[in-house]
């Protein structure tokens, strides 16, 4: 069984509050921006493998905020070693969902390393992430909305998503726009 990754994503991201979303290049932040646009999203147009990496930045800058990250599995795979940065900074704050279709979508559905069986969750429990965990059903959304806004992190869901290809919904591309809202966001103006 397989997720619908919109759905997924809308569910997360319902109500949210003042949750912090830094989303990866291409499906995830196509996702995050279809669930609403909201000046704390930090839309992520490259550096491919380096998501993971900005949202441990924000939860170690924001102790006091939740920070989710939401990516695909080659953003998660092409940065591996985050992880182990991330167990070795054990930020309560810091939750990360990988929207793992087994594919490199950006690039031409190459299968990625999750489709020949690297399994992610066993990677982050080795790498000492409080919670990491499988998903397949959106029964399981509920769960995985509670650890990105109440659970100890770090944290670490790879939801099995659909290879469907769904249109993309567009944010504002200017980085140097999105970073200005997102700091402005922050900062409570």
């Amino acid at each position: 069984m397989m997720l619908d990754r919109r759905e997924l994503v809308r569910q997360l991201l319902v109500d949210r509050g003042d949750l912090l979303v830094v989303s990866g290049l291409g499906s995830a932040t196509y996702d995050t921006a279809a669930a609403g646009d909201h000046p704390l999203n930090f839309y992520l147009w490259g550096a491919m493998g380096g998501t993971a990496m900005i949202g441990l930045g924000l939860a170690l800058a924001q102790p006091e905020r939740r920070v989710a990250v939401l990516t695909g599995d080659g953003d998660m795979l092409m940065g591996l070693g985050s992880l182990a940065t991330i167990g070795v900074k054990q930020p309560k704050n810091l939750a990360i969902v990988v929207l793992d279709n087994a594919h490199y979508g950006e690039t031409g559905m190459q299968a990625s390393h999750t489709h020949s069986g690297i399994d992610l969750v066993a990677v982050a429990l080795a790498c000492g992430f409080k919670h990491a965990r499988a998903i397949s059903r959106i029964e399981e959304a509920a769960d995985v909305r509670k650890l990105l806004h109440t659970g100890e992190g770090p944290v670490l869901v790879s939801a099995r998503i659909s290879e469907e290809d769904v249109s993309r919904v567009l944010p504002i591309r200017d980085g140097h726009a999105i970073k200005q809202r997102f700091i402005a966001a922050l900062n409570g103006a």
